[in-house]
Order: C-alpha cells, then structure tokens, then sequence
C-alpha cells in the first residue's frame, strides 16, 4: 500500500509517495527526517540517519519528481530535473547509483526555490 509522504522546505511543500521497497520502508519508518538542503544541479540531497545497502533495482538514470535514497552517502534525494551529470537528454542522472524510494505528486519543480543549507523536512501524511 502506497505512503504519502510530505516534504517541506521554506515556504515550499509537495506530498509524495513511497513505493513498496525495503528502503521506503526504512525511510518511512525514521519520519520524521529533518536535514539540510544539498543541491547538485536540479536535485535535493540530504542526510539521513537511514542506512541501506543498494538494491539490486538501484540506477543513475532519473525521472523528473522521483525520489531516491543514496547509499554511498545515506542521503535522500529528489530529482527535478538535469543535474551536473546528465547527458544530452535533460534527465535528471544521481552521482551513482540510487535506490528508487518514491516520486512527488504533481510538480517536482517547485524545489526549484530551494536553497543550500535551507531546513528540509519529511514526514509522514499528507
């Protein structure tokens, strides 16, 4: 069953949904998660106290408004678009791999207005 999540920056907020992976549920889990705005090019990472491995469905390929959760830096990341490592395509591409943990109901690019160091939160419903 789908959980929704809210995530909060400033002034900016956007409901989201958690799939069925282990991760999602590791993440849903530690709600609420509280952490500082990293940007990367059009995509919002922080750390989290969640600690998982890579999942065997982990990639670098993105779709705008997914949410993933980084292993090599135990962080959760949201992509709104093309990102320093994308190719010509525009898609948003993670550092390395992800784990696909989720994506935004509706548009993603309202994080556009976030800011590093700005306080970023999760938590659970809508």
């Amino acid at each position: 069953m789908p959980r929704t999540i809210t995530i909060s920056v400033g002034q900016i907020s956007a409901q989201a949904e958690l799939n069925d992976s282990f991760c999602a549920d590791a993440v849903y889990q530690a709600l609420p998660i509280t952490g500082r705005v990293n940007t990367w090019g059009q995509e919002i990472y922080f750390d989290t106290p969640v600690d998982c491995p890579l999942a065997k469905d982990g990639r670098i390929d993105m779709d705008v408004g997914e949410l993933g959760y980084w292993p090599a830096g135990n962080a959760v990341c949201l992509f709104f678009g093309p990102t320093p490592a994308s190719t010509e395509d525009g898609r948003p591409r993670a550092a390395s791999r992800v784990n696909p943990i989720g994506r935004v109901i509706g548009d993603a690019t309202v994080f556009r207005g976030a800011r590093d160091g700005e306080s970023i939160v999760l938590s659970a419903g809508a």
